[in-house]
């Protein structure tokens, strides 16, 4: 974009239901492979939330690393199974690995740790942290994007993605609690 020379964001090209994937296929606006990249979006906002509420440095940092892995994994979601090989060419299309899931065991790891002292299920809220609930509501929202993920069963190439979200969420169940104190 040259400046002082605007583009606008109102494309028109979805008023007839349709959004645009990678590649330039077209789909449904109701279509579950939009449904599963637009749970991810509201994780990745609620994370947003999460970041500005005032957490500990150590949970803003781990939040900005999961919303740049959410990005790609948006990207991911973005494609058809046939274009997964096009996707994967493309230098600089981030592609969620093996090693995305053992760095989330880690930090679960190195959260447990800490001792957890807990029993029964969490009431988010009920401590009096913010953060802590902001990050339960951000655990079911990504609840939600792994169901939707995986109802898209061989839709999607990459068999790392429902795994990453599971971790995702237990990661944030126990962020939550650590926000909380309850340790």
């Amino acid at each position: 974009m040259i400046r002082g020379e605007a583009m606008s964001i109102v494309t028109r090209t979805g008023d007839d239901g349709e959004t645009s994937l990678l590649f330039g296929r077209r789909i449904a606006k109701t279509d579950p492979r939009i449904e599963a990249v637009g749970a991810v979006d509201e994780l990745n906002a609620a994370l947003g939330v999460v970041r500005v509420t005032g957490g500990a440095a150590e949970t803003v940092d781990l939040i900005d690393r999961l919303q740049g892995r959410l990005v790609g994994l948006m990207g991911e979601l973005g494609i058809l199974a046939e274009d997964a090989g096009r996707y994967a060419e493309k230098k600089g299309y981030p592609v969620l690995g093996e090693a995305d899931v053992v760095e989330l065991d880690g930090e679960a790891a190195r959260l447990e740790a800490k001792g957890l002292n807990f029993e029964g299920w969490a009431r988010p809220g009920a401590a009096g942290s913010l953060v802590a609930a902001h990050l339960d509501v951000a655990r079911t929202i990504c609840r939600r994007a792994e169901r939707r993920v995986l109802a898209l069963g061989e839709g999607v190439a990459n068999g790392n993605v429902a795994v990453f979200l599971n971790r995702v969420s237990d990661v944030l169940w126990l962020m939550a609690r650590d926000e909380e104190g309850g340790w």
